[in-house]
């Protein structure tokens, strides 16, 4: 059953995030190179947004343990920040025409050095913009169902007899669950010299 709940979820997963990116499609105008600022980051958004559906797909689906879902914050800042910096990056610098944020990202791209690399990063903004709302869906996780633990006894030490020579020492170590006859105590040591024949 889970196997099928799970592909199940995921069919649905795919089916909405093709969706969404048709739906880009149609914010952007045949030309891209002419979009505008608005129309550019709201198309990156909605494809973004696919790669969000596609990992809640997966939550849903029950692979992380079922349960409540949460923010996993480790994910978050070591995972999805810096995704969403570099990626945001790539997307400011493929922002079509000159306007402000697309202009100043290339030229400071340029001026560290990562001109090349960023321009030809930009010709996958699509992908960039999916793998965004990908990675910040992996940022939720499940708590796992609620599992009734039976509490553990306390131990209770057990004050050792002490005699006056030492001999009354209970020094044993006790292996077992206490409902196992004891083995015998092993004979103490004799002193003095050994009885001759």
């Amino acid at each position: 059953m889970y196997g099928l709940t799970r592909a199940t979820l995921t069919l649905i997963g795919v089916a909405a995030a093709g969706v969404l990116i048709w739906l880009a499609t149609q914010i952007l105008p045949d030309d891209a190179s002419t979009a505008s600022p608005s129309e550019y980051w709201f198309a990156f958004a909605v494809v973004a947004a696919g790669g969000l559906v596609i990992a809640l797909s997966q939550l849903l689906g029950g692979w992380t343990k079922w349960g409540w879902p949460r923010v996993s914050v480790h994910v978050f800042l070591i995972g999805f920040l810096p995704t969403l910096v570099v990626g945001g990056w790539i997307l400011a610098a493929g922002e079509p025409g000159s306007h402000w944020l697309g202009t100043h990202v290339r030229n400071w791209s340029s001026d560290i050095g990562i001109g090349s690399l960023v321009g030809d990063l930009t010709l996958m903004v699509q992908a960039i913009a999916f793998g965004i709302g990908l990675v910040f869906g992996l940022t939720f996780d499940t708590t796992g169902p609620r599992v009734a633990r039976k509490p553990i006894p306390a131990v209770t030490p057990q004050p050792a007899a002490r005699g006056g020579d030492g001999a009354g020492d209970d020094r044993r170590v006790r292996i077992g669950d206490g409902n196992a006859p004891e083995p015998e105590p092993e004979a103490v040591p004799r002193t003095g010299a050994p009885a001759e024949k």
